[in-house]
């Protein structure tokens, strides 16, 4: 079934229907929001509140683009609330359970923790506008286009918000030590 039909099975009152929605997009989210804050518990408060506003929204608005590029657009914006609300940079843990729930597809969860705590470290540090564009376009697999739209700004945008923050990814993971 694809997201459109069970958008309609959701519209028209089969509560159910937004599980497989969940099961679909949770874990994705769940990586996106998490390489975006950087932060376990942070993440997880993150992807409810998502899934919530998605289900409200599908109730009260009709889904004008793909729903998984508007989903991303609603933790993207939740992310953002979040960082205009706390004005902090988060620090991830180094708990190997939290490292293997996180690893996402073709990633090792048994990859050194200190390696891969440090690339999330310095993603952190990225500007949050060019954090978001590199995350979905490296990690989520977006193609320029589709970030585009998600976010509501030109390809030309995304294209300078990827290379400028490839580039500041390179000069901070460059200097940093590794633990």
């Amino acid at each position: 079934m694809d997201d459109s039909q069970i958008i309609s099975l959701v519209k028209s009152g089969d509560v159910d229907s937004f599980g497989v929605i969940l099961e679909r997009y949770q874990s994705s989210i769940f990586r996106y929001l998490y390489r975006l804050t950087g932060n376990y518990e942070t993440a997880l408060d993150l992807r409810q509140d998502t899934f919530i506003r998605a289900y409200k929204g599908i109730l009260n608005n009709e889904v004008k683009v793909s729903f998984k590029a508007w989903l991303y657009k609603i933790a993207t914006n939740n992310t953002r609330q979040f960082f205009r609300r706390k004005r902090i940079i988060a620090f991830v843990p180094l708990k190997e359970e939290k490292d293997k729930a996180i690893a996402g597809p073709g990633e090792d969860p048994s990859e050194s923790i200190a390696e891969r705590t440090d690339v999330r470290d310095t993603l952190v540090r990225i500007p949050h506008e060019q954090r978001v564009c590199m995350v979905l376009h490296f990690v989520e697999g977006f193609k320029y286009r589709e970030i585009a739209n998600t976010l509501g700004i030109s390809e030309e945008a995304v294209r300078k918000r990827v290379a400028r923050g490839s580039q500041e990814f390179k000069r901070l993971y460059g200097t940093e030590e590794v633990s």
